[in-house]
Parts: C-alpha cells; structure tokens; sequence
C-alpha cells in the first residue's frame, strides 16, 4: 500500500527566504513528473499563485494550482486543508507528486500531522518537509528584520523572557525539516556559509542534511524522493506551542503578532523609482515581508515585487493577460503595530 500513495513535499520557510523561486526551478525541472501545487498565504491576494497559473511550465496546468487564501495552513487544516486534499484525491487525473508551500508564517507540524487523518493517510504520504531559509539573513542575525529590537528588550527587561514569535517560527520550521535549503548562499563566502550551518543546527535537536542553494535552483533529483513518511515520526518535530502546551503553560500559536493588508497604488510611472520608494517605507516603517504586482505605465508586461526587510527584487514577468483586472496591489506583512494607513498612503503617493 506504501509504494501506491502519492508523495507529498511540504515547502516551508519564514517569509521572503524563496520558497516561491525554488518551486518553480522544481517544475521546470521535475523530470516528466505532474505536479500538483497547494499554496498558501497570509493575506487576501494571492500572489504567489498568480506566478504559477499561465506560467508557460509544461507539467504546471492551472487547474494544478489551488490556493489556499482563507488564513494560515496550520490553523484551518480541518476546514481547508482537508477538504482541499480530498478533491483532488477524487480526480481521475491524479498527480504524480503533491507539492505544499506553506505560508511563511506556518507551523509545519499541525500540517504534517494531517496526513495521518484516515480519509488521507491511505492515499497519501509526506515524501519529506523542506525548510528554505535566507541565508544571507541569518548571517545578519536577520531571519528577521525586527528580531534584533526585539531581542534586545527582552535582554533589557527581566519580564520579557519569552522568545519572541518570530524566533519560536523559524525553530519549529528548522525543527520539522527533513531536508533544510540554505537559499541565497551566493550572498556568503564559505566561512559565513559554515557559520549559518552552525547557527542553524544548534537551534533543533533533530540532526538534518542541510543543502546550499543560490535563487532556489535545485530539481527534482534533490527536492523529491525522499522517502521520509514524514507524517509516522511527528512525535519527533513537536513545535513550541505543543512543548509549552505538555508543559502546562498558557501558551497559544496565534498570527495576532502579525498584521497583513493589501495596499494599492493606480499605475506606476517609473519601475525604479517606485522600488527605490518602498524601500524607504519599508525601512520607515519596519515592513517584514512585501510582494505583489505592480502596472507601469506603458509597459504590456506585469511588474512583480518581492520584498524581505529592504532587500527588494523585481522584474517583469509575462504580459497583461486580456480582460486581466490591471493597477497595482501589495501584499504588506508586519508586527501588530505597524501604522497601516500612512503605509497605504505612502505607496499611493510613491506611484
């Protein structure tokens, strides 16, 4: 019955690391195979999905990519995730390989531990957990952009020593990994590469083979076929929440650290400049995570923004697709206390 199930590789990784660029090197490279994509995000626009659907890619058909946009993966599990699952079980063009890509604030474990739901378990297994992660942040101490303020107060003040979410996220991620991706390791020289490896084992108990990657470019061949089962060793990959939950302490995995909107800005006149605006916002206002796309005024192509601290990537994807809702929309990502409407005037006005 083992050798019947259909693989499944969960994706995951904190925001901007590249999880969305590595996937995409996958299907381009996934050697014949039919993949069938689940993606999820924080917030309302689906941004990374629209990156997938009429991409050009061979086995990557659009009725292949189905997003998840209702909240995050871990925590609607029963009434997304399952139900999603159980729908394309149900076609008779089954895929060859089922591949997830978490929100980059989602616990892996609660999603692992789906996979032994008795709908699912007979029909699926969790080929392997990849964990992408920024190398080139966390040489910075950066796997976040506010985690050195953060960890400073709770330094300064004996109350606070709690770690803080975004610390607890990226070491439940490390900890469910069965394969770990240093992406962005072009950024580093071999000593500050092994530095990483360091850093990065020492945050889990669980000893996992780390791979270098520059622009997420790893194929099939490294990504799949794991083999693990994933889903049978879940006792091994507890995350904060449930370790502080046996303990008895009040502890709860909650997104209300995290606040995510969708900003607009009309047309853009000059993509630069643009770019070289949001990154003074970002930096004014502590932005986590940025993304989406944007319209620049004559251009028939659509711009794609990515965005982790100030660190921005965009270019121009495919054209404006006939009928296609045009303007520009980002998707914003921060702490609680992010002053979300003079964010959302500062990007209209930087158009």
């Amino acid at each position: 019955m083992q050798g019947q199930k259909i693989p499944a590789t969960v994706i995951t990784g904190f925001l901007g690391s590249g999880k969305t660029t590595m996937i995409r090197n996958l299907l381009e490279n996934a050697n014949g195979k039919r993949i069938a994509l689940i993606i999820n995000e924080f917030g309302d626009l689906g941004v990374d999905g629209g990156l997938f659907k009429g991409c050009g890619i061979e086995n990557c058909r659009d009725e292949d990519v189905i997003e998840l946009n209702n909240g995050c993966i871990c925590c609607t599990v029963a009434d997304d995730f399952i139900p999603t699952m159980m729908k394309l079980l149900a076609r008779e063009d089954r895929p060859d390989h089922i591949v997830i890509e978490t929100s980059g604030l989602a616990l892996p474990q609660p999603l692992v531990a789906a996979f032994n739901w008795p709908e699912i378990k007979t029909q699926v297994t969790v080929d392997g957990v990849v964990t992408v992660i920024d190398a080139a942040a966390v040489a910075e101490g950066r796997f976040a952009d506010d985690h050195d303020k953060v960890d400073a107060q709770r330094i300064a003040d004996e109350a606070l020593d709690h770690e803080s979410p975004l610390e607890e996220l990226f070491e439940d991620q490390i900890h469910a990994a069965d394969l770990i991706v240093l992406n962005k390791s072009d950024l580093l020289d071999a000593d500050a590469l092994e530095q990483v490896k360091q850093d990065v084992s020492a945050r889990s108990s669980r000893k996992t083979n780390m791979v270098a990657a520059s622009f997420g470019n790893l194929g099939a061949d490294v990504l799949l076929g794991l083999g693990v089962g994933s889903e049978d060793d879940i006792v091994n990959r507890k995350s904060h929440h449930e370790q502080h939950h046996e303990s008895g302490d009040d502890h709860e995995h909650s997104h209300d650290e995290f606040e995510s909107f969708v900003a607009e800005a009309g047309q853009v006149a000059d993509a630069k400049a643009f770019v070289e605006k949001l990154t003074d916002i970002i930096r004014e206002h502590d932005i986590l995570r940025l993304k989406g796309f944007a319209e620049v005024s004559d251009k028939p192509m659509r711009l794609v923004i990515q965005a982790v601290g100030t660190r921005i990537e965009y270019y121009f994807d495919r054209p404006w697709a006939d009928g296609e809702p045009r303007g520009s929309k980002l998707v914003v990502i921060g702490l609680h206390d992010i002053d979300e409407n003079a964010i959302r005037q500062s990007i209209e006005q930087a158009a």
